[in-house]
Formats: C-alpha cells, sequence, structure tokens
C-alpha cells in the first residue's frame, strides 16, 4: 500500500476525527499499524507514509508467541510480578518451542502495555470508567437553569434531642450556573422525603435575608437516587411545579461533583473549627453543640461562602446568580409551595377550642365558621408554634399555638420532652414498686412470685 492509499484512510481520523478504533474496524487494518501511520505522518507529514522502512528499525524484535503470552500473563489478575512473569514466559516458551525472551524484553512489553486496558483487566469497569472514561462536564447557561440537591453525614458530634452524641446530616440545593447555595436543611437521624422537601422550600422561595436573594424555581433538578429523592411525594411536586427531575446513575456520583465539593469546603473550613469534629487523629471528641447551634453556624458559613470570590468563576456566587439582574420563576404563594412541599397533609376536626395536633391548641378568628368540620392540617416541622389550614384543598389560614405565640418549637423538641418525661416517670414508679414480694416466714408453699420492675425501652 502506498503514501496515497495510506493517506485516504488516514485523513478520516486526521481530518475528520474518526477514532482509530473505528477505522480498524472498518478497513480491516489493525489498529497499531493506524496508530504507526498516524506517528508517522505527524513526525515527516505525507512523505513519510511513501517510506518503505519499518517503523521499528533498530529496536528489538520478539517472538509473536513470546509477546502473546507475556501480554496474557500481564493481564492475568492477580498480576504476577516481572520476575515471576519472565519465568512463567522462558518456561512456556520451552513446553512451545519458542525462542526465550530475556527480562528486559518482557518488561519493556510489559510498559508497553496500553494503561486503560490494563486497567480494565485489572481493576475492573469501575476502576476504567473512573480514571479513564470519557466525562462531559458542562456549567448551566444562566441562573436556575439546573439545581443540584444531595445529602451528606457531616463529620462531627452533636448533643443530641435525648442528651446523647449524635451524628447529624445537612442537606444542600446549588444552583449550577453560579454555584450559589439556595438552601439547606440540618437535621439528625436518616435523610427523608421531607428533609428534602424543607430544603426545596426554602431554596425556592424568598429569604427574609436580604443579601441571600437566591429563590425561583429551576428548570432542571439534578437529584441522587436514593429513595428520599425518588418518592412519590418529591415527584408529584416536581410535575406540579414544572421542573425536570434528573437523577444520577446509581453508583455513579461524577454529575454532582460541584455540590460534593462543597461538603468538603465545608468540613475542612467549618467543622473542623467547631468541638466535637471528628477529623484525623480526633479520639472520642466530645459534643458541645446541639442542632439549633450547628444550624446557625452552617448558616452563617453558606452566607460567607455566597459572598466571596469562587475561584472558578472569578467573582461571588451571588454576582453570579444576581447577574445583570432577573426575574426568577416564582410559586403562586408561600402557600400554594407549602401545599406541595409540606408533610402529608393531616386531617383534623375544628373544636370549639381550635384544632388540637399534637398536644397543642391552635386558634384563628378565621375558623369560626369550621367549627364540628374537618379540615386539612399542614405543618413545618422544624417550628410548629402554627399551622397552615385548608378546606379542600383551599387555604384557609394561619392557626397559632396560643400557649406559645412567639416560641419558635419543632416537633422534635417536643418529641424530645415528651420521652424524658415518660422516663422520669417510669423510674419514680420503679422506685416505688419492690422488687421482692416480702415474706414473714419460710412456708411449703410455692414461693410468691416476684414482682419485676417494669421495663423500660431506648424509644421511651
Amino acid at each position: 500500500m502506498n503514501g496515497d492509499e495510506r493517506w485516504k484512510i488516514l485523513r478520516l481520523h486526521v481530518e475528520d476525527q474518526v477514532p482509530l478504533a473505528i477505522l480498524a474496524r472498518d478497513t480491516g487494518i489493525s489498529a497499531r499499524t493506524l496508530q504507526r501511520w498516524h506517528q508517522l505522518y505527524k513526525a515527516g507529514g505525507l512523505q513519510a507514509l511513501d517510506r518503505n522502512t519499518r517503523s521499528d528499525t533498530g529496536k528489538r524484535h520478539t517472538d509473536a508467541d513470546a509477546v502473546a503470552v507475556i501480554e496474557r500473563l500481564a493481564l492475568t489478575k492477580p498480576r504476577p510480578s516481572l520476575a515471576t512473569l519472565h519465568r512463567l514466559t522462558v518456561s512456556e516458551a520451552g513446553q512451545k518451542g519458542f525462542h526465550a525472551p530475556s527480562y528486559a524484553t518482557v518488561r519493556e512489553i510489559v510498559q508497553a502495555l496500553d494503561p486503560a486496558l490494563v486497567t480494565l483487566a485489572l481493576e475492573g469497569p469501575a476502576s476504567y470508567r473512573d480514571r479513564h472514561e470519557l466525562v462531559f462536564r458542562r456549567r448551566a447557561d444562566r441562573p436556575n437553569q439546573i439545581w443540584q440537591a444531595d445529602h451528606t453525614e457531616l463529620d462531627i458530634l452533636i448533643t443530641g434531642a435525648n442528651g446523647k452524641p449524635d451524628r447529624p446530616w445537612l442537606t444542600t440545593v446549588m444552583d449550577d450556573h453560579s454555584r450559589a447555595l439556595c438552601g439547606y436543611m440540618v437535621f439528625t437521624g436518616a435523610p427523608s422525603a421531607m428533609n428534602t422537601a424543607l430544603a426545596l422550600r426554602q431554596a425556592i422561595w424568598r429569604k427574609s435575608d436580604a443579601t441571600w436573594a437566591m429563590c425561583g424555581i429551576p428548570d432542571v433538578l439534578h437529584v441522587d437516587h436514593g429513595s428520599d429523592f425518588t418518592s412519590h411525594h418529591l415527584e408529584r411536586t416536581a410535575i406540579e411545579l414544572h421542573i425536570r427531575l434528573i437523577y444520577s446513575t446509581i453508583g455513579r456520583p461524577q454529575g454532582r461533583g460541584k455540590i460534593e465539593r462543597f461538603f468538603g469546603t465545608v468540613n475542612t473550613e467549618l467543622l473542623a473549627s467547631l468541638p466535637g469534629h471528628l477529623g484525623h487523629g480526633s479520639r472520642n471528641p466530645q459534643p458541645a453543640l446541639d442542632l439549633a447551634a450547628l444550624d446557625r453556624a452552617i448558616g452563617s458559613f453558606i452566607a460567607t461562602y455566597n459572598e466571596r470570590p469562587h475561584q472558578e468563576l472569578g467573582r461571588s456566587p451571588r454576582d453570579s446568580w444576581v447577574a445583570d439582574g432577573w426575574l426568577p420563576r416564582m410559586p403562586d404563594s408561600l402557600e400554594a409551595l407549602d401545599g406541595l412541599l409540606l408533610t402529608v397533609p393531616k386531617h383534623r376536626k375544628v373544636q370549639r377550642d381550635g384544632i388540637h395536633f399534637q398536644g397543642q391548641r391552635y386558634l384563628a378568628p378565621t375558623l369560626a365558621p369550621f367549627v364540628g368540620h374537618t379540615v386539612t392540617i399542614r405543618y413545618d416541622p422544624r417550628d410548629i408554634s402554627e399551622i397552615r389550614v385548608y378546606d379542600h384543598d383551599t387555604f384557609i389560614c394561619v392557626a397559632i399555638d396560643e400557649n406559645h405565640p412567639n416560641l419558635r418549637l419543632s416537633l422534635r423538641d417536643i418529641e424530645s420532652a415528651r420521652r424524658a418525661r415518660r422516663r422520669e416517670l417510669r423510674r419514680s414508679i420503679n422506685e416505688r414498686i419492690p422488687t421482692h414480694a416480702t415474706r414473714e416466714e419460710p412456708r411449703k408453699t410455692a414461693p410468691t412470685p416476684t414482682r419485676r420492675r417494669l421495663g423500660t425501652y431506648e424509644e421511651d
């Protein structure tokens, strides 16, 4: 084959960017030959393709059978050492009658293997994907085009609701274009659809802090494939708000790299400076913060993060989000947003003294015409000092807990107080009940059965 014929094939790769692997498949010419032609072309142009000299002139020639044996052993899992590989090759050469290569030749052949081929053969498809597979990274063209939402378990211990050390979680919602944090949620216990919904509620609605400008409904929400994100609750909310949900492939978090990097920033810059941090070398750190204190610390850090210049953007996330000024797509009202994002509706009958829920009593003058009727209530678990009341999906009013009108009280606080009270009562009962029945004198009849202490359980 002359130079012109070689160039007709090679130009498909040089000019049209057709991969050599596809050319090898379509033309029947080996990929190694095509790679050699390409190297000749890059070194000497079209004239180099006319040369009849071998590209391997001056190099060591090795029996093809020996090369096949060396490559097979080098791609076998687990791979033997070079010394063992050379010894096995020499042994097989004696059995099959081909020329035994030297140790240096074996080493050259092993080192010349394609790293991607070695990774796939020895470490499997996951390692090959993470190291060699092509990844397309892109940035959203404008704010609120793509949001990312994800959870992480924080490397810190706090004082839990039961007084014991607990490890909290953080849910964040980030705008892909500006890297701005639009909303977050700090909680204990396993991630749930409710925690995701509360973080989205904060992200979408306008904040009381004027400097935290990020808000609106995104066009696309990129989330994990966990059950808390794939819930019917979130899917229904996305349909109502016209949000396109995109789930990352199971076991492949590369699409959420930006939010993963933010989690790393939180851990190294904020949590490392707080008491109870679970860092390298820390031994039995003692928790000093409760959930509310940690929430305030993370909120303050996010405010600073949004205002400081971002290394990749050259300006702050807030300035990147605000840009030249634009109007985000917003829900009709906060009540409409709450109707989608807050908890599963609860049905309660309006009593003469208000609505009873979780041991609290909620009143509002607007409830007067609904006494004796069953209504639907929705609430924020972080603050149940008020509830939102609906009649057949029509918003009626916000009812206030009259006993705590100005106190922000979470459902977790109430449940913790109830558990503590039950434990106190059980201890009091156990102190008053003797463990053994007293007997005046021994008898031959069956002994009086002992009275056991009341059992207590962790959830009590």
